[in-house]
């Protein structure tokens, strides 16, 4: 499906989405099949908790509520799916935190680099107080019009390339890297000496292949199963972002929910989070086997101090305004 189709998806939505231009009202004569939209592949742990999370609504309801998934970024790159998922044409979908935060500013602070010592601590923050205060943000935001539903996990960020191997920060001097189009992340690959280059996570494949950027920073998995990896050969375990993903849903639609088919989604999507955990950890090891034998180079930075070090520039620029949050973050044992 082109981008240019997911609009024609809304004349549909009389069951599922608007009508009229306004908010449908669910009931228990209600058949709505809310469109849920993923970049990634079939068979990611996202997209296979959000089928899951789908199949419960399904049975919990009698079929009466179900969800239809879109892998693939067949809706459209992330910063599309977020639009039409603010205007109701689509219902569902799960989006990067770097992708969010520059519609609901609090939650930039998760972008900040090296905020979190690790995975396991980002995975604390999401299943805590904090992480529910965090949500709370996107779904009180006037600018979002989204209901944050849950955290899916995304592990942590490095760098790779199609140039050469980087075993020292100054082996990134130069280098154009696509990054999530959020300033925070401009400004950290500058930082860190390389050249960020915005751009949608639907374009960077061919933009490796034609040379339009030298490399990328994602996780692993994406790196693998996006198929990055046939051209950038060269990977680097920088971890320098620990940013999770963020299931959302059209509060425009949301609104046409009765409070018990709302609390259900909640309840599902809840378990989603912690289900998609498991999926991602056994996704992240088949990413690093498969890596391996294509015989990508993989580099591990023993002191990433010195990454550390060359971002205190973004540190100070941006993380005055998060401070109280930043040492509530950090304070989480």
């Amino acid at each position: 499906m082109k981008r240019r189709d997911f609009i024609r998806l809304g004349a549909g939505l009389g069951a599922a989405g608007l009508t009229g231009g306004l908010p449908f009202t669910a009931n228990a004569q209600t058949k709505a099949v809310f469109k849920a939209s993923d970049v990634q592949p079939p068979g990611s742990p996202t997209v296979a908790a959000t089928e899951n999370l789908g199949k419960k609504l399904s049975e919990a309801t009698q079929g009466r509520l179900s969800i239809q998934m879109y892998p693939s970024m067949q809706l459209g790159g992330e910063k599309e799916t977020i639009e039409q998922t603010q205007i109701g044409a689509i219902q569902m979908s799960r989006v990067s935190v770097g992708t969010m935060g520059p519609i609901v500013d609090d939650i930039n602070v998760i972008n900040m680099p090296f905020l979190f010592k690790n995975t396991a601590h980002a995975e604390k923050m999401m299943d805590g107080g904090i992480g529910q205060e965090l949500l709370d943000k996107i779904t009180a935001s006037p600018n979002a019009n989204l209901v944050a539903l849950c955290w899916m996990d995304a592990g942590a960020r490095s760098l790779y390339n199609t140039k050469h191997p980087i075993k020292s920060i100054e082996d990134v001097k130069g280098l154009k890297f696509r990054v999530i189009g959020n300033p925070i992340f401009i400004d950290m690959m500058n930082a860190l000496g390389g050249n960020g280059v915005a751009m949608g996570y639907d374009q960077v494949f061919s933009a490796l292949q034609t040379g339009v950027i030298d490399g990328a920073e994602n996780n692993l998995p994406s790196y693998v199963f996006s198929n990055h990896y046939t051209t950038a050969k060269y990977v680097t375990l920088t971890e320098h972002l620990v940013i999770p993903e963020v299931l959302v849903f059209s509060k425009r639609v949301w609104s046409g929910l009765s409070a018990d088919d709302q609390n259900l989604i909640k309840k599902f999507a809840r378990e989603a989070q912690l289900e998609e955990r498991g999926f991602w950890n056994e996704y992240e090891k088949r990413a690093l086997e498969k890596a391996k034998a294509a015989g990508s180079q993989i580099v591990e930075i023993a002191d990433k101090t010195p990454f550390q070090n060359a971002v205190k520039p973004v540190w100070d620029k941006y993380g005055p305004k998060y401070q109280d949050m930043i040492k509530r973050i950090q304070a989480i044992a």
